[in-house]
């Protein structure tokens, strides 16, 4: 043997190429992390960059659009706010022939809830129908909106206090309807078919 210096094919893994960068046994630079690649390969997928960000497909499994559950002719279809508006159409329908030709000059208009003051329930006024403090509906006057067009007197019913107070939707037609008569009669006087006068 001769006396030059070799460094052994095996001596940590490395092997120095010509210019003098120390390489792995796959001839790759080593990493400098922990030799995790920073894109992780799915099973038989190819490396996908998570910054690229795939189209989402609708339909995926080829079964078409989704159909409702029930079809719209049928009343389960409704929600109950769908109900609720039904249910003051029919009752001032009904009333209609209570106050002839007055109720055209009114508007009638549904709200989830009222506004209640922060100091206490609502007292008892000409211009709402209250039960324990909570508006059921509310009589608003004509007047200017906010982009100063003129607007019609208005009564505003609200849903959520009713409903709360129904135990099904009859009883919530029957309800709506006492509280519009009551609202009505206190806003333009009793009618002429009221059956509390004996007639």
């Amino acid at each position: 043997m001769s006396g030059e210096l070799r460094e052994p094919s095996g001596g940590a893994g490395a092997e120095r190429p010509a210019d003098g960068a120390p390489r792995s046994r796959s001839g790759r630079f080593p990493s400098p992390r922990s030799g995790r690649s920073r894109w992780r390969r799915r099973r038989g997928g190819p490396v996908q960059d998570p910054a690229v960000e795939v189209a989402a497909r609708r339909d995926r499994h080829g079964r078409g659009p989704r159909t409702p559950l029930i079809p719209a002719g049928l009343p389960g279809a409704r929600t109950r706010a769908e109900q609720f508006d039904e249910a003051v159409l029919e009752a001032v329908a009904d009333l209609e022939g209570r106050w002839p030709g007055q109720l055209d000059a009114l508007e009638f208009a549904v709200d989830e809830v009222p506004t209640v003051p922060a100091d206490g329930p609502e007292p008892p006024a000409d211009d709402v129908v209250v039960d324990v403090g909570v508006p059921l509906s509310r009589f608003l006057p004509a007047g200017v909106d906010h982009r100063g067009r003129p607007t019609k007197a208005r009564v505003v019913v609200y849903r959520r206090p009713l409903e709360a107070r129904s135990a099904d939707s009859g009883d919530l037609v029957d309800l709506v309807t006492e509280v519009l008569v009551e609202q009505l009669e206190a806003v333009l006087g009793p009618d002429d078919a009221d059956p509390d006068d004996g007639r």
